[in-house]
Parts: structure tokens; sequence; C-alpha cells
């Protein structure tokens, strides 16, 4: 099916539906009920149709600056000729990779790798890298810190007002301690965390019988990470099903002095899902969406050239996304 085809299939109550859950995943089906314009029961069932086609799923996500579970590694990927499905394929299949696209422009794909040590990075980039007999080449950058993530995304469907009841202040970009040093999760915490990866509207009686832990103990918990903005949910859909026909990722190298302003500026744009600093030949990066691909032009002069401090910038357009945020797209949910 294509992507207009697919649009199609849903209708604006699910948009504002799915819109509502990707201000907080966790919501509360009467906050939700309120701003979509509906019955509780009604908002309740059509996330439940979209979740049943495999059109929407919410996930919980952990920051992981503010943790000691890992770091990021994103990598630029030449594949060989003709070769860069198959390879994203593979890619896809690893543990240690957390988001796959397939796109066009200087790169053919684009891989995310999770690690918690420099030792276990090492693995993954030098000995245990998947699909070595399908590309050619590899530009690895390290993510030292996020300005912005896909959970703190609005996507401008309902009114502004609506992102303050339904986000918890947790979720606030620039937090007094945002610059807290990353804390270790308890095996609890680990635990809870694991298993709203898989499903983040999981009812918090119902991780506590998975669990065997009492009710108490797991919401306590919950709340803790949620509280200390470790803990995120992410309603993970195709931005083409909300209008967003651009899907595509920037890659900018700032004067070192100008990074910090030229993010929070970027961190600012509608458009932005999630951005970045690295460290290599972009200090920079961003996955951003527009309504369509003609946008891109006027973005590329307007936005990316008023940001302070601009040396040189790259775009490589995403043409299908294979995995996000752990989730495997080409399996049901």
């Amino acid at each position: 099916m294509t992507e207009a085809a697919l649009r199609d299939t849903i209708d604006e109550l699910d948009r504002r539906v799915i819109a509502a859950l990707q201000l907080n995943g966790r919501a509360p089906w009467s906050a939700v009920a309120r701003w979509v314009g509906a019955s509780e029961t009604t908002a309740q069932r059509r996330y439940t149709a979209l979740r049943e086609r495999g059109l929407l799923r919410v996930s919980g996500t952990l920051e992981l600056d503010r943790t000691r579970e890992g770091s990021s590694m994103m990598v630029r990927v030449q594949a060989r000729p003709g070769r860069g499905l198959e390879a994203a394929a593979r890619f896809s299949e690893s543990p240690d990779v957390r988001f796959v696209a397939v796109v066009t422009g200087s790169a053919d794909l684009i891989v995310d790798f999770v690690a918690r040590d420099n030792e276990e990075m090492m693995r993954m980039l030098f000995t245990d890298l998947p699909a070595t007999d399908l590309i050619t080449s590899t530009e690895a950058v390290p993510v030292i810190r996020s300005f912005t993530s896909a959970a703190m995304w609005d996507t401008g469907l309902l009114p502004p007002v609506a992102a303050a009841e339904l986000r918890p202040a947790s979720s606030a970009r620039d937090r007094p301690d945002r610059d807290r040093a990353p804390q270790a999760l308890t095996p609890l915490e680990q635990e809870i965390a694991a298993a709203l990866r898989e499903d983040g509207r999981t009812q918090v009686s119902v991780l506590a019988r998975q669990m065997n832990r009492a009710e108490s103990s797991v919401a306590r918990a919950m709340d803790r990470l949620i509280s200390r903005g470790v803990l995120q949910f992410r309603t993970l859909v195709e931005p083409s099903l909300l209008g967003f026909d651009a899907e595509f990722m920037v890659w900018l190298s700032i004067e070192p002095g100008q990074l910090d302003a030229a993010g929070r500026q970027l961190a600012k744009h509608p458009g932005t899902k999630f951005l970045g600093a690295t460290t290599g030949r972009f200090n920079l990066i961003g996955h951003m969406v527009l309504p369509r691909r003609a946008d891109l032009h006027p973005y590329t002069s307007e936005v990316i050239g008023s940001l302070p401090g601009l040396i040189a910038s790259d775009v490589t357009l995403h043409l299908a996304t294979v995995k996000y945020s752990w989730y495997r797209m080409d399996r049901p949910v």
C-alpha cells in the first residue's frame, strides 16, 4: 500500500488520538478524550484499532544521557550497489541496534547503535558489525548530548495548550537538572523499563503481576523514573500518516563556540523530532519532518542557513524506516 493510500485509511479523529498520545503515551483516556473531542470509550477504541492494524505503538524509552544504561553511536553506512535493503534488514536484526533507516544522499543507511561502554562499542563496530559483506564504508558519530528527543515532539495537530495538560513536567526540554550526572538504574527500574518498552501503556497492576512484585513498589519505581525524566513514552507511527511526507536527517558542522546556541535554536523548530550534539565531522545532528519534500528548499536556506556558527550541512532523506526505538517495523505489534 502506498503512503497516500495508507494515509486515507485513518481519519482526523485517529490523527488527534495519535497526536495526544505523542504528547504523552501514558496520558489518561479522560485527558485524551477531552482534547480529541470524543468520549473516553471512543478514544480508547480508536487507539486499540490503530494498534491492532500495526499503525501505532506506544513504547517506554530511556533517555540515555540521564542514565548509565548506555550511549548512542549514529553510524552512516555506504552499501554495495543494490544491497542496501538487505544490509538494512541485517542491521535491524541486531539487539545492539535501536534504529535503522534507508536513506538517499551522502549515505545509504543510518544505524543507531547503543552500547554500555567503550569495550562494547568496539565489539559492535569492529568485531561484530553486521552486514560487513554488504557494505563498503561506515562513519561513526557518537551522540554526547540531546537537545530534544522524539518523545518531546509535538505534531502541531492539537492546540498548544494541550501539551501543558497532557505532558508531565519532567519532559521539559530545559529542566534545571538537565546536566546532572547520569544515575544508574536499580534492578527493579531496569525491569520496569524493559517491560514498558514492549507496551508503554501497560497498567501498573499488570506490570506487578508479570514481575511478581508488590504493586506499590512498581508504582513508586515508575514514578521515580518519570519524575527524573529518565523514562519517557514515544508513540511510534509513520510521519506520513500525520501529514508529514518529508522525513530526513540533518548533519551539521557548527563552530564549537556556537554549538549550544545553534542546538537550542534548532530544537525549537516544529519539525525537529530529535537533535543531538555529537563529535566528529558533524557536531550537531537531527531527525526532522516536514509536510512536503518541496519544503526542504526553504528549510535549508531559512532554518539551517540562519543557525549561528554554521560551517557546513548535509541532508539524508529517508526512504524507509526499518527499525525505530528498538521495534522492527516489519513486525506486527
